[in-house]
């Protein structure tokens, strides 16, 4: 597992410093995701531009922070992207292929539907990787400040570990799920370096 996200971590950045040597530097933003901030975690991109059509994004997130009660969805994550754009770069409509992998330790939060619909009576620790396709579109605002919205769909492998309650530390068991489904979204707040 941990092979796997050093590769997504190390390949990713490989990626975008390759990417970024025949840049120039009004082709380079940084971002942030505030729906993600909703979820009280700091998270950070950059998107370089490749050439006209083509850009790279590297984004992610971390959260350390437990709440009342022992109340915590504590993650970290990297999400690297490749961009299409249909008109030019950071400019309109595009599509996405994006990797995503992390860890997380979650418990006491009310989701009502799917696999992990018990976190408000049991804790959940792991790691998960997976893709999708992305969808978005980019909005110009002034020469540095733009506006972004996006959705993705794909895969998700989780591994995890359940234990009894939130506080408590005795293991209950452990599994595998493979999600299919909604894997990102985005309403992003960019500026433009130069």
């Amino acid at each position: 597992m941990y092979k796997v996200l050093k590769f997504l971590i190390l390949g990713s950045t490989l990626l975008v410093l390759t990417s970024s040597l025949t840049t120039y530097a009004q082709n380079i933003s940084l971002k942030t995701n505030v729906l993600y901030m909703g979820t009280t975690t700091p998270n950070l991109g950059m998107e370089f531009k490749l050439n006209d059509k083509w850009t790279v994004d590297l984004s992610g997130g971390y959260n350390p922070f437990s709440f009342h009660e022992n109340r915590k969805f504590k993650h970290w994550v990297v999400m690297p992207e490749l961009r299409f754009w249909t008109c030019e770069s950071f400019s309109g409509h595009f599509l996405g292929l994006h990797l995503i992998g992390g860890e997380y330790n979650v418990s006491d939060i009310n989701l009502p539907v799917g696999r992990f619909k018990d976190l408000k009576d049991f804790r959940y620790q792991g790691w998960g990787i997976g893709g999708g396709l992305t969808y978005g579109y980019h909005w110009v605002i002034n020469r540095r400040l733009n506006l972004e919205a996006s959705i993705s769909a794909g895969y998700a492998y989780l591994d995890y570990e359940k234990f009894k309650c939130a506080k408590c530390g005795e293991k209950i068991g452990e599994g595998t799920n493979n999600y299919f489904g909604l894997t990102k979204a985005t309403v992003s707040l960019i500026y433009f370096i130069k």
